[in-house]
């Protein structure tokens, strides 16, 4: 096939399997991530499909306060704070946290509710991501034994996955395209793939299988991984309450010890039905000021150490067409590390049509972002999370209208314009 013809029949599939993924497309060689070598190639083919704040290196993905380590979030800015509250009218249904870090040594930091909790959907994941990066730190203090651990170790679908519709890209080298389907059983991928299944495409089914891989990772140790029967063996024959008390200390352990408190942030339980009925979990819960804690320690390299928070941080960074609060146009040439969720339900309402994402029951998306701007100067560079249970709205649109009055906001206390020579952070 022409080459050209080539690239042009993969970007079909990449556009079809178009969510909000992540990771820096030079990753594969490192990660064995197939996808981010099937858009890099579509890339440099010359097919623009990706924002220019998309497609950075991993060279410039970097902890940006990790020579702060006694960084602490300033008290609320009154007058920034009352701005804030202003872009939704004040509104209970709104809860924002806000940290502008554009001049790290005078940051300014805004809230809205923040401390309300409220159910935290897929934006929960970030806590599983966190337990595996402790589960894998503890039993492999070597920088070089976890890198081998996490792209060598083949993780298979197995009933943990059911039943999810969360759809994911596949591709292996020399396909023609990227496909975009549910996960199904006996799938294949490493610990790596799964985990940007499950933060990019925020798939449940990925989701359960590394809250498995992590239960694994801290009963066998450094047997891990084992074979489907060992596994197996493990999840069947151990009873209920251990399996319970096993699976709260491999997601709540690692959020206290590191420096999160566990009352404002915990993700419970597994995000499958399968996996739930396998080992039933609790509650979870999250408030936007402990979410904006959780990057900031990320920035710091605090969340277990600087390999796994710039490793959690690669996660974040959105290589794909942007969704909800990202789908902003004043974002396009930002680098944005992201992370959203939502969850809606509805009951019967005289005139009322329940849709996706317009619940008059209950109507949450919430949405975690790092922006970062080399495009202008001064280089902005701040923290947002925002949860919202705005009923009878398409909460993706409130979303993006919110992302882009922030953005002005923040361009508001720094005054600039291009940089004639932007091209990275």
């Amino acid at each position: 096939m022409h080459r050209q013809a080539a690239i042009g029949f993969l970007l079909v599939g990449v556009l079809r399997a178009a969510q909000a993924l992540g990771y820096p497309l030079d990753g594969y060689e490192e990660t064995g991530i197939t996808r981010l070598e099937a858009y890099r190639r579509a890339v440099e083919g010359g097919i623009r499909f990706l924002p220019h704040g998309a497609q950075f290196p991993s060279s410039t993905v970097r902890l940006r306060l990790a020579d702060r380590p006694d960084f602490r979030i300033p008290d609320p800015d009154r007058e920034l704070s009352r701005k804030l509250a202003a872009l939704v009218g004040g509104s209970p249904a709104y809860s924002i946290a806000l940290l502008d870090l554009t001049d790290p040594w005078e940051p300014r930091y805004a809230e809205h509710n923040a401390t309300v909790p409220m159910t935290p959907a897929s934006v929960g994941k970030i806590m599983v991501a966190l337990s595996l990066f402790q589960a894998l730190a503890d039993v492999y203090p070597d920088l070089d034994e976890r890198r081998r651990v996490m792209r060598e170790t083949v993780v298979t679908a197995n009933r943990f996955i059911r039943n999810d519709d969360h759809k994911v890209p596949i591709w292996a080298l020399g396909d023609p395209i990227v496909i975009r389907r549910p996960l199904e059983e006996g799938d294949t991928g490493n610990l790596w793939t799964y985990l940007d299944w499950m933060c990019s495409a925020s798939s449940n089914a990925a989701g359960s299988m590394v809250q498995r891989e992590a239960l694994l990772l801290r009963h066998f140790g450094r047997g891990y991984p084992v074979d489907a029967d060992q596994a197996r063996a493990y999840f069947d024959d151990t009873p209920s309450g251990q399996l319970q008390a096993d699976l709260a200390r491999a997601l709540e352990a690692p959020v206290s010890r590191n420096g999160l408190d566990l009352s404002r942030l915990r993700q419970g339980r597994f995000f499958t039905r399968e996996a739930k009925r396998i080992i039933p979990g609790t509650s979870s819960h999250a408030t936007s000021r402990e979410l904006l804690r959780y990057l900031v320690r990320m920035e710091q390299g605090l969340l277990v150490d600087a390999f796994s928070s710039l490793a959690i941080k690669r996660l974040l960074y959105l290589t794909d067409v942007r969704i909800r609060y990202a789908t902003s146009p004043a974002l396009v040439n930002a680098a944005v590390y992201f992370k959203s969720g939502s969850l809606f339900g509805c009951t019967p309402e005289p005139g009322f049509v329940c849709e996706k994402y317009h619940g008059n029951l209950r109507n949450y998306m919430h949405s975690i972002a790092i922006v970062e701007t080399p495009d202008r100067e001064p280089s902005l560079h701040y923290i947002v999370a925002v949860m919202s249970n705005v009923l009878r709205r398409n909460s993706s649109d409130v979303h993006q209208v919110l992302a882009t009055d922030i953005h002005r906001l923040i361009e508001s206390l720094h005054p600039g314009g291009p940089r004639s020579n932007a091209g990275t952070p």
